[in-house]
């Protein structure tokens, strides 16, 4: 391919990410029009069609799944060489993707960094709220945030922060109308208020471990939310039983507005891992943002 054909090979990697035409063309600064020209040309150089258009949605053929995935790696890694070059500047500086869910943000990261991002005023800091897993290199993040016994073993995982769990909350209100739970099977007579894990699209299967015992139960209820924060409100309001982690509603547990059910059924997870590719070239600003998350025991 001709050397000015990169862009359109950018242009088609940032549709390929964004899934929207709208979207990309504002993330790069183009017309909506201009982008659609742009893989109309793409297309025909390769004699290929790449994505599949309709009023609604944007999604790839085969031959688009291919390119993205053969080339989304060797942008990052352009994209790392481009970030090690800023380390000649006298500040650390650059733009730095996480995904990450609600959750970390507000328990863990977000503390951290205020005063980090203060200090460095040149870092730039995009941060993807997602419940769900996502492919940190085909989706052009540089790092994500889970739990540790999430990430994969070809990544380089550092520990944020701590060990944590999930707990069982319901009002007095409701369980004055519903007999508390003593078993997690027995959720399944109760209106649990569930979470949508953004990224699959599916329900998340509450965890409950006791004696060496583990279940996981599928529970169903009125309301769906795509985030904990909700579900405690709408525990609060007196709506069923939210599974959240506990952190977010110790408060609440204390003043009594929130009461606490199989509390004996409730695991511990292993706590909030920043992780990255291993093979990625990490430029300062990126350094000192894991420097600042790293867990330290009191």
């Amino acid at each position: 391919m001709a050397k000015h054909d990169f862009n359109d090979l950018l242009c088609f990697l940032t549709i390929a990410r964004e899934r929207s035409f709208t979207k990309a063309a504002a993330k790069l600064g183009v017309a909506q029009s201009t982008l659609s020209h742009t893989i109309k040309r793409l297309e025909d150089q390769m004699g290929i069609r790449l994505l599949t258009r309709t009023t609604r949605s944007v999604g790839l053929t085969e031959a688009g799944e291919r390119l993205q995935q053969s080339m989304a790696p060797r942008i990052a890694e352009i994209e790392a060489d481009i970030a090690d070059l800023m380390a000649f500047r006298d500040k650390p500086s650059g733009r730095i993707r996480m995904t990450i869910s609600d959750h970390a943000l507000q328990s863990v990261v977000w503390p951290k960094l205020q005063p980090v991002l203060k200090d460095y005023p040149d870092i730039k800091l995009e941060l993807s709220l997602d419940n769900g897993f996502r492919n940190i290199v085909e989706d052009g993040f540089d790092a994500g945030v889970r739990l540790g016994e999430s990430v994969e073993k070809d990544m380089i995982a550092v520990r944020i922060g701590p060990d944590w769990r999930l707990v069982a909350v319901g009002s007095p209100g409701y369980f004055a109308e519903h007999r508390a739970p003593e078993h997690p099977n027995e959720l399944m007579r109760h209106n649990c208020i569930s979470l949508r894990q953004q990224r699959s699209g599916g329900l998340y299967a509450w965890e409950f471990a006791k004696g060496g015992q583990e279940l996981r139960v599928r529970v169903d209820g009125q309301l769906t939310f795509g985030n904990s924060y909700a579900q405690v409100d709408a525990a609060l309001s007196g709506y069923g039983i939210a599974y959240v982690p506990e952190s977010i509603v110790q408060r609440h547990i204390a003043s009594g507005d929130l009461v606490v059910v199989l509390d004996d059924w409730s695991p511990s997870f292993d706590g909030y891992h920043i992780y990255y590719p291993s093979q990625r070239q990490n430029s300062p600003a990126f350094k000192i943002i894991v420097d600042a998350l790293r867990h330290r025991e009191d």
